[in-house]
């Protein structure tokens, strides 16, 4: 009689074995496909991405293109003349006289700071030391190399884009 019942239990274990294996298996499986299509996913995300990235590099670069265009034509622009020449002239004028007045306002107040130092008693080589300082010097530095480096730029490159 345990025969009988061991046989019979053993005849079922031995017969939902496989079922069990194949269903192990069938587990096994489903993590290793989910796993795939993760991985799937995580690759279409960063493909995503980088062709993401790719418009915008584009983009940036037809806009950088475009700005270049746009500046270089308002530089041409501002360089070619109305035809009213009361208004030509006035406009070729603007820049030479506000660098004049600029240039005469800046040595009205170091002849001011100069004759202040002087009118307190100071000497001459004190009122020159304080009335050149490094700051001026940089910009006499700047001043210079805009006009005599621009006249070397000018005969080096032509004034056409």
């Amino acid at each position: 009689m345990i025969e009988t019942l061991l046989g019979g239990l053993l005849g079922g274990a031995f017969r939902l074995a496989p079922e069990v294996l194949k269903w192990l298996d069938r587990k096994g499986e489903r993590s290793h496909e989910l796993a795939m299509q993760d991985k799937a996913l995580e690759f279409e995300k960063l493909r995503g991405a980088q062709r993401m990235a790719e418009i915008g590099a584009g983009a940036d670069a037809a806009w950088n293109t475009g700005a270049i265009e746009a500046l270089r034509e308002a530089v041409v622009a501002q360089g070619r003349t109305s035809g009213v020449k009361w208004a030509d002239a006035l406009s070729s004028s603007v820049r030479p006289v506000i660098t004049y007045w600029f240039m005469a306002l800046y040595c009205a107040a170091k002849t001011a700071a100069f004759v202040g130092v002087i009118n307190g008693g100071g000497d001459w080589d004190a009122a020159i030391l304080h009335a050149w300082t490094e700051a001026d010097q940089a910009l006499w530095a700047g001043v210079l190399n805009f006009w005599f480096l621009g006249r070397v730029f000018e005969r080096v490159r032509p004034t056409n884009w």
